[in-house]
C-alpha cells in the first residue's frame, strides 16, 4: 500500500526544512490519495514544476515517482501557476507543495522517474 499523500507531504516538507530550505503546503489536497505537485520558486520570477509520473513509470504500489512538468531556465512562475490552475480543473483533490530556493533544488532526486534519452 502506498503512503497516504498527507504523510508523504509532511515527510517531504521536513526533509526540505532539514536542508534549511523554506517549503510549505500551498494547497492541501485529499489526505489519502491526492496527486502531489512540487513547485520550486527560484525567487527571480522563474520556477520549476514536478508532478506525478505517468502510470507506466510506477515501480510498485509503494513508491511515488515524479517527472518535470515544466522546467528550464526561462519557465516563469506565472506559467507554472497557470498550469496548476488547469490541473485543478481536472483534479480538485491535488496537493501543491512550494519550495523557495534560489538554486532551484527540488529534493526529489530519489523519486524522479527515469528520463527516456531516445
Amino acid at each position: 500500500m502506498r503512503l497516504k499523500a498527507e504523510i508523504w507531504a509532511k515527510a517531504f516538507l521536513r526533509s526540505c526544512a532539514a536542508a534549511g530550505v523554506w517549503a510549505v503546503v500551498a494547497r492541501h489536497g485529499d489526505d489519502d490519495a491526492g496527486a502531489i505537485f512540487v513547485k520550486v520558486n527560484r525567487l527571480d520570477g522563474t520556477a520549476r514544476l514536478f508532478g506525478p509520473a505517468p502510470a507506466g513509470f510506477d515501480t510498485g504500489d509503494y513508491e511515488r515517482k515524479w517527472v518535470a512538468h515544466l522546467d528550464g531556465p526561462t519557465v516563469t512562475e506565472e506559467q507554472v501557476n497557470e498550469y496548476l490552475s488547469r490541473q485543478l480543473e481536472f483534479d480538485p483533490d491535488l496537493w501543491i507543495l512550494e519550495i523557495e530556493d534560489r538554486e532551484g533544488r527540488h529534493f526529489l532526486d530519489q523519486w524522479l522517474a527515469p528520463v527516456d534519452q531516445s
